[in-house]
């Protein structure tokens, strides 16, 4: 269903972002303070198209961005005692009352009773849209996309389709 498009996706808005607001300032990588956020979702996940069962996930967005860059950490947790842990950068932007964020996340995966992914390195990349309430709270639909982009002879990817809800925590 997917590959690493989004993590493509997410370096090079971020990028165009960063020439743009924040190369500008003298800082284009430069540590700043962004809105810090505890996420929350549940999903479906697909492997080669079919479904395949159920995910927890639990998400820190920090208070730490360089540049458009925002750090984030998350674990995931399936149905079938899968478990994937990763640190990464998000990026998002605001239209109107709608945000989209895209993010890019080296993790360790451990296998349960579930997938054969290829090994324990995998990349977890994504696309989030959904509506930003007046307090900050979002609900969002997304698409992530986990594989170990080619690292191990077998490179099986999972998607999960996802409906999350975040709110700040500063």
């Amino acid at each position: 269903m997917a590959d690493g498009t989004f993590a493509v996706l997410t370096l090079a808005l971020g990028l165009l972002d960063m020439g743009t607001n924040y190369c500008p300032t003298g800082s284009c990588l430069g540590p700043n303070t962004v809105d810090s956020r505890m996420s929350f979702s549940l999903g479906e996940t697909y492997f080669q198209e079919e479904n395949y069962g159920q995910e927890f996930y639990v998400r820190r967005d920090t208070a730490l961005a360089y540049g458009p860059f925002q750090v984030t950490y998350g674990l995931s947790l399936t149905d079938t005692n899968d478990a994937w842990v990763g640190v990464g950068q998000s990026w998002d932007t605001n239209f109107g009352a709608g945000y989209l964020e895209l993010h890019a996340m080296p993790g360790i995966y451990i296998q349960g009773d579930g997938v054969d992914l290829g090994g324990p390195i995998e990349f977890r990349s994504g696309i989030e849209l959904g509506y930003e309430a007046r307090n900050g709270m979002r609900i969002g639909l997304g698409y992530d996309h986990r594989s170990n982009a080619g690292i191990y002879h077998s490179n099986m990817g999972l998607e999960t389709v996802h409906l999350r809800v975040s709110m700040p925590t500063n």
